[in-house]
């Protein structure tokens, strides 16, 4: 039940090179590279080489050899590491936001399909719980290592392990309440519906997030600078240009 999935990829240094052009990345911004912050910012990925490239004060390193940096390098170098700095926040922001958002959506939807469910305080209890704990681990995340593949499909896992078993049984007693009343149609078609719960609340979902997207969109601009200052980068280095930041033309 990957259905929270779009959250952390509003973090977009976190994307793919084939995510460039996914509907939610509203500026076309990728990366080959996982991007840890620490006392610099390291960027690194198994292949090809370069495979790890840090940067720290106009400082940089690539695959562990220091690069020889004239002036107006070690200047982009510092303001890239500076910009990627003041985005972070921003995308953490946006990504909060984004867990509440699908946390509505996830009322919503539960509630037109399984109204007891919905007004359960257990029901709202897990989601709750959940979702503070989605935003405290957006919020204490340093790299977008924590946002890849088993680790998010857990927490999904674990969200829908909390609330389906809950919206499941309202389903089931109104499914019984219809039939004991002779509507077989009904009941059968209650329990299709409750077949789809997951396609249609990812369908919720997504547009409660698509309303997240002008305030994206106000990340390009810097998402492009960091594009420009990597390229402007004219020092010789092992593996040839970075590219750290890919924008899909």
């Amino acid at each position: 039940m990957p259905i929270l999935a779009a959250l952390p990829l509003l973090a977009v240094l976190a994307a793919s090179p084939q995510d460039a052009d996914a509907a939610w990345n509203v500026c076309r911004a990728a990366s080959s590279y996982d991007l840890t912050l620490g006392s610099g910012l390291t960027f690194e990925r198994a292949a090809p080489a370069p495979r790890r490239v840090e940067m720290r004060d106009g400082r940089l390193r690539v695959d562990g050899a220091p690069a020889a940096l004239n002036a107006e390098d070690s200047d982009r170098v510092a303001l890239f590491e500076r910009n990627v700095r003041t985005l972070v926040p921003q995308v953490k922001t946006l990504a909060e936001r984004g867990a509440d958002l699908a946390a509505q959506a996830v009322r919503a939807q539960v509630a037109s399909i399984a109204p007891a469910a919905a007004a359960d305080p257990q029901f709202d209890a897990r989601l709750a719980a959940r979702t503070r704990e989605l935003k405290a681990r957006i919020a204490a995340s340093t790299s977008t290592k924590d946002w890849q593949g088993e680790a998010l499909d857990t927490y999904a896992q674990n969200v829908a392990a909390d609330v389906l078993p809950i919206v499941g049984a309202d389903v089931a007693q109104q499914a019984l309440d219809l039939a004991m009343q002779g509507d077989l149609a009904g009941a059968a078609a209650l329990k299709d519906r409750a077949a789809d719960l997951q396609p249609e609340l990812e369908a919720r979902i997504r547009a409660r997030l698509r309303t997240l997207e002008p305030d994206a969109r106000r990340l390009c601009p810097t998402l492009r600078e960091l594009d420009r200052l990597e390229a402007g980068i004219g020092a010789r280095l092992p593996g040839g240009p970075l590219q750290l930041i890919e924008i899909a033309r």
